[in-house]
């Protein structure tokens, strides 16, 4: 099964998503959106970008 986009409304009245693997695991969730509309807008986002992205790794930098 493909993996999907859930919305959902936090504690505070805020819109959010998540993205869920196919197996059913969470694999990202956003920030808090005050609209449904820019939640939406949030998963366009990600939907857009998320396929060209650079990885740019860190964890090898000194703490």
């Amino acid at each position: 099964m493909a993996g999907k986009f859930v919305i959902s409304k936090d504690k505070r009245d805020e819109y959010r998503f998540k993205l869920v693997a196919g197996n059913g695991q969470t694999i990202a969730v956003s920030e808090g959106y005050t609209t449904k509309a820019a939640c939406v807008n949030g998963i366009e986002s990600v939907r857009r970008n998320a396929a060209t992205a650079e990885i740019d790794d860190q964890s090898f930098a000194a703490v």
